[in-house]
């Protein structure tokens, strides 16, 4: 999975989606500091244990770097910046059951606009899996010669 490059000063705009999905009943907003265990542990069972890691990594910075999609109470999607590497977005996800309702858009649209909001131009999708939807609903190129990146030797 190659690494993408997206321009923040061309961003679609979030404010829309985040308000449906808040008239649905879903939430997109910062993780706090005391929800940092509910949201690693959440992380960890319904993905694996390196994007804990970087949950946990995201929930250490001041503004906490990861966004949360909750829905009555509960977590149902998350997505992080800045947790492997600087201007870095990823890892980010979303319940199996919660999917094609826009809560990943959300979520990648939060991140995008905070990477912005802090003076970045550019940003890098790490790895990025579905390169489609990047392509598309950002812009996102993949970067030539990416794999596997900043991810080289990494322990599994």
């Amino acid at each position: 999975m190659p690494d993408m490059l997206v321009k923040l000063y061309e961003l679609p705009e979030k404010t829309t989606l985040i308000n449906q999905l808040a008239e649905s009943g879903i939430v997109i907003r910062r993780g706090l500091a005391p929800e940092k265990h509910i949201v690693k542990e959440w992380v960890r069972q319904t993905f694996n244990a390196h994007w804990e890691s970087e949950v946990d990594v995201a929930f250490s910075r001041q503004p906490v770097s990861c966004f949360i999609a909750t829905e009555e109470g509960k977590v149902v999607g998350f997505g992080c910046y800045e947790a492997t590497c600087k201007n870095y977005f990823g890892p980010t996800g979303v319940d199996p059951s919660m999917r094609g309702k826009g809560v990943g858009k959300a979520l990648l649209l939060a991140c995008m606009h905070a990477l912005r909001d802090e003076g970045y131009a550019y940003a890098i999708i790490g790895g990025a899996g579905p390169t489609e939807f990047y392509s598309k609903t950002l812009g996102a190129i993949p970067i030539e010669g990416s794999v596997p990146g900043a991810y080289r030797g990494m322990l599994k």
